[in-house]
């Protein structure tokens, strides 16, 4: 493949992998490193491409992929208590110049930045990205059953985390 055949690609693919990226570290700064690292990875690796699948499957499985493995290292090198999440998540996104949400979307993010790393995968990659459970279960090579289980899990645990947020915003 020529380098400027990458570089479409890139361009075709970039910004909807970084706002996958995006929305599992939080961090402008570390979502585009992860993203560079993506794309660095697939240029390296684009011979083992055997085109069985989509690119964007491919790419989207690597940037995956790079994330979880960005997440895992991170969680080893600071243990944070639930509560330290949900404030640090806060704190991080209405710090970010980049975000530019209400305090509902706020709100939301705090919810999902909460869900376990996977569930918040597949929150996002259905919710915000619209993909058919389909298309999430060739990315993450896990059955569809098991995908619709983890969506509606992370669904009831974000409604349970904005009705206590409700509950405690009307008592106070």
């Amino acid at each position: 493949m020529l380098e400027k055949d990458f570089e479409k690609i890139v361009r075709q693919y970039g910004e909807r992998l970084y706002w996958q990226i995006r929305r599992m570290v939080y961090s402008h700064d570390d979502a585009d490193d992860i993203l560079q690292n993506t794309f660095l990875k697939a240029w390296m690796n684009i011979d083992s491409f055997r085109g069985n699948a989509k690119i964007s499957t491919w790419l989207y499985r690597i940037a995956v992929n790079e994330a979880l493995d960005f997440i895992r290292k991170n969680k080893n090198a600071v243990e944070l208590s639930d509560g330290d999440v949900e404030s640090s998540v806060a704190v991080r996104l209405s710090g970010d110049a980049y975000f530019d949400g209400d305090e509902a979307q706020l709100l939301l993010q705090e919810a999902i930045g909460k869900l376990p790393p996977k569930q918040r995968l597949v929150f996002n990659m259905r919710y915000f990205d619209e993909m058919k459970y389909s298309e999430i279960s060739r990315i993450l090579d896990t059955s569809e059953g098991a995908l619709k289980a983890s969506y509606h899990l992370a669904v009831e645990k974000i409604s349970e985390y904005l009705k206590v947020c409700s509950i405690n915003s009307k008592m106070t």
